[in-house]
């Protein structure tokens, strides 16, 4: 098969590979019938990582061609969106709604998803079959249920969005946005995106953003405050995960307000007094996407919604160095890959 390598930072080659084999009991294989470049890709291939010889991708959708003996929910042929982490979706951790801290999680960058097959670890537990075959046109949105829009809705829930409430979104990247779709989908009266580029901002009020803020850092806070009679937002989402955007998040929640942080985390440390000061509530993290799947194919399969509009640029998986390029200098919100 045919999978993408990222060899040293800025070095992507698609490469022959062996193709993938059933190891556990529990474990399916899938043929890809898309997968994609996450914004989390981009930290290793600018260096901020160290990486060497690494398979790359983690996100995907596809047909399950061979399933292990124990595998009991999906079937050959199924097609099926499976998270980021597997995960058994049994054990305690799971049962409460957070399978990305399963304790038996596997990273599935481990495994590599750019590619053309791709072993599913604890099938039963990861993989949602979708009601029948998808139209092609709905593969790219239930790509987008993989990661990046289950991403953007933990990110709304943990930042509690809903009716009556302002939500401000940092961060104008494919989580960014479809956490703006997932405050709307949740009843949010206003919502604040704080984006530069037009393009972007274009689909964030497409997705139901009812405010643009251009200004970044304490310019911004001030903006948002403006918006909201001094107050703040009452729910933010982090969706960058560098120091500036933590704290820009922080200062733009009112008291009592709650910050959903998914922006993979670099260098930030938030000073415990302005913590302390603050009043907000944070939380976050990986996010648990196999907890709303079913929710979100749903709402993909029946076209109430369109997450897939993220990927502003879809290429062939051998051209997969183009795509990582592409997102880099920002000429691309998302790349979607097609095996």
């Amino acid at each position: 098969m045919r999978q993408a390598v990222m060899h040293a930072p800025g070095d992507v080659r698609v490469e022959d590979r062996e193709d993938p084999v059933i190891i556990e009991p529990t474990d399916a294989i899938i043929r890809l019938s898309a997968t994609c470049i996450c914004g989390s890709d981009l930290w290793p291939y600018r260096g901020a990582e160290p990486v060497e010889h690494q398979v790359m991708g983690h996100e995907y959708v596809g047909v399950v061609e061979a399933i292990g003996d124990e595998v009991r929910t999906i079937e050959v042929g199924d097609f099926v969106v499976g998270s980021f982490w597997a995960s058994d979706n049994t054990c305690e951790i799971c049962r409460a709604g957070y399978q990305a801290y399963c304790v038996h999680r596997v990273l599935m960058g481990t495994i590599g998803t750019q590619s053309e097959l791709a072993r599913i670890p604890l099938a039963d537990g990861t993989l949602v079959a979708t009601p029948g075959m998808p139209e092609p046109d709905l593969i790219p949105s239930l790509m987008a249920a993989s990661d990046v829009l289950g991403t953007g809705w933990f990110a709304a829930v943990a930042a509690e969005a809903g009716p009556g409430k302002t939500v401000a979104v940092v961060g104008d990247g494919a989580v960014g946005l479809l956490g703006i779709l997932a405050a709307k989908q949740l009843g949010a009266e206003r919502i604040i995106a704080f984006s530069r580029h037009a393009d972007r901002q274009t689909l964030a009020r497409e997705f139901g953003a009812t405010d643009i803020v251009e200004e970044r850092g304490e310019n911004g806070v001030a903006k948002v405050k403006e918006l909201t009679d001094g107050l703040g937002a009452h729910s933010v989402i982090e969706a960058v995960g560098t120091q500036e955007a933590m704290m820009q998040a922080i200062h733009s929640t009112r008291p009592g307000g709650h910050v959903g942080f998914v922006g993979v985390s670099h260098d930030v440390a938030i000073p415990g007094d302005e913590l302390f000061m603050a009043g907000v509530h944070l939380h976050g993290g990986p996010a648990p996407v196999r907890q709303y799947l079913p929710e979100l194919i749903k709402l993909i399969w029946d076209r109430a919604i369109d997450p897939g509009k993220v990927f502003d640029l879809t290429l062939p998986l051998d051209r997969a160095a183009e795509g990582y390029q592409a997102m880099d200098q920002r000429t691309a919100t998302k790349v979607l890959l097609l095996p």
